[in-house]
């Protein structure tokens, strides 16, 4: 509690000096956090519209996506990570395509799926996959070969195999990829929302820069680190339950 109390601190005596280096700045493209504050209350407070109609489905899109690419990140991963041979194959392909940077193919997507939702949603899956995919590879290859041994042994059929061994032993790096996935999700929601959209947080901070409206830029971008740390808190509370039989370390357990 005393860390928690001790971070809260910290990160309130930065909001100060903040506030202090803005007022003595005095400039228009540097707003102090109380004017950032403000603006984001008039923009989605005020006038609620512009939150459900934008920043709703912006982390709708966000979290789909995600759990989309995590579900066939995970799925592949495992299968090539317990076949060599497979995983010889692939391996090509996977570099070749992870190598490619998602906003570079927004041009691709749009031009398959038009624009909208099946769009962003592409741009999101594509770039979210390979953490989830490569992470999933290697917890598959980490399973103790006496537990492989002893499965051989007693038969157990394989789909219990794969559920009770080989995912409870790559969990743990599963789990480290899906958080890292998470965050990136959230970076590709921004860029796939940068162009031809109709609504989302993308499209309101390019709005906000096009009308010089430095304030609700601001806004935006508060937005999207408070968006960041909400799921990344929430994210941790799930990882810390699912993987309670693994043994922590002093820092984690007063994490």
């Amino acid at each position: 509690m005393t860390k928690f109390l001790q971070r809260w601190v910290v990160f309130a005596g930065l909001v100060v000096v903040w506030q202090l280096s803005a007022w003595l700045a005095d400039d228009p493209y540097f707003p102090p956090p109380s004017a950032i504050v403000s603006a984001a209350w008039d923009w989605w407070v005020v006038e609620p519209a512009n939150f459900t109609d934008n920043v709703i489905p912006s982390v709708t899109r966000m979290l789909t996506g995600w759990a989309i690419a995590s579900v066939i990140g995970v799925s592949l991963g495992l299968l090539l990570g317990r076949s060599d041979r497979a995983m010889e194959y692939a391996n090509p392909l996977l570099v070749f395509l992870r190598s490619i940077p998602p906003p570079a193919l927004v041009p691709v997507f749009l031009l398959l799926f038009k624009t909208g939702t099946a769009t962003q949603m592409a741009t999101i899956i594509f770039g979210v996959v390979w953490p989830v995919l490569l992470n999933s590879v290697d917890g598959a290859r980490s399973v103790d070969v006496t537990k492989v041994d002893t499965s051989a042994v007693f038969q157990i059929p394989r789909w219990q195999w794969v559920l009770g061994v080989v995912l409870p032993a790559a969990s743990p790096k599963i789990f480290a990829g899906l958080r890292v996935s998470l965050s990136l999700s959230l970076v590709l929601m921004v860029i796939s929302e940068l162009v031809n959209t109709e609504n989302g947080i993308g499209m309101q901070l390019m709005q906000a820069q096009r009308e010089f409206d430095n304030e609700r830029m601001w806004a935006g971008i508060v937005l999207l680190g408070v968006l960041g740390y909400v799921l990344n808190t929430a994210f941790l509370a799930v990882e810390r339950r699912a993987l309670a039989w693994q043994p922590r370390s002093r820092d984690e357990q007063h994490a």
